[in-house]
């Protein structure tokens, strides 16, 4: 099956600094690519050329084959998300979520059906009726994630979203994904420099470094590379137990 996504060559540069590096990655549809690193090694950056918020100097990116870098970043199909919900203050959770539906001019009676069954699934069927500064910091991201899904978009770019919350909140946000990526067979792009949630939260797993991606080829080769900090974290438990 060809892949949904090509990223072919990447190369950009701010100045003197050289942020990719020819990068290069494929990503078939419904799985999610977890791309470990630290601050500042071009993770972000590579989100927001994949968006369309930022012009590579070189390369491609393709999405079934076709070349999508001169499309404005509204015809890409993507949706990128933020630590930071970015809700509108002036809706609702209901209309939060259902904002893209509206923008189509869905009928009344669509709009309803569909966010109010996404809402369900994302159990905040009893928030429906709350304004954003009324909610958790993890009520707030499920409600960015609602009104991301309910416009069905090809791809999903997570740029480290559950940085902001506290343990407990980012285990049940991790959770929770996972469950909603397979009922509604998400495609994504999800970067973190957090070592275990990039092994809970990927069917692939990448390491990237100085601009440059490498991929593995599955969680024994994620493990045996040193860069990643992995067999050092099972050590670590090992001595403990």
């Amino acid at each position: 099956m060809p892949p949904l996504l090509t990223v072919d060559k990447l190369e950009l540069r701010f100045g003197a600094e050289q942020v990719l590096r020819g990068l290069s990655f494929k990503l078939q549809a419904q799985e999610t690519l977890a791309i470990l690193g630290r601050s500042g090694c071009g993770k972000t950056t590579l989100l927001k050329c994949l968006a369309g918020l930022q012009a590579p100097d070189a390369g491609d990116i393709l999405l079934s084959g076709k070349s999508i870098l001169n499309q404005k970043p509204q015809q890409r199909g993507m949706v990128y998300l933020y630590q930071e919900a970015l809700l509108f203050p002036h809706l609702n959770v209901f209309e939060n979520v259902a904002f893209g539906l509206r923008l189509r001019r869905e009928t009344e009676a669509s709009v309803r059906e569909q966010t109010s069954r996404l809402l369900e699934n994302l159990d905040l069927a009893g928030q429906a009726g709350k304004m954003p500064e009324q909610l958790s910091g993890g009520q707030k991201q499920r409600v960015a994630f609602g009104r991301a899904l309910i416009i069905n978009p090809r791809i999903l770019l997570l740029d480290e979203p559950f940085g902001n919350l506290d343990v407990e909140t980012r285990a049940n946000m991790q959770q929770l994904f996972r469950r909603v990526a397979a009922e509604y067979h998400i495609t994504a792009v999800f970067v973190t420099h957090d070592l275990k949630e990039a092994v809970l939260m990927g069917d692939r797993l990448a390491y990237m470094e100085n601009g440059r991606l490498e991929l593995f080829e599955n969680l024994a080769a994620f493990i045996a590379d040193p860069r990643t900090g992995m067999q050092q974290e099972l050590d670590f438990w090992k001595k403990l137990r």
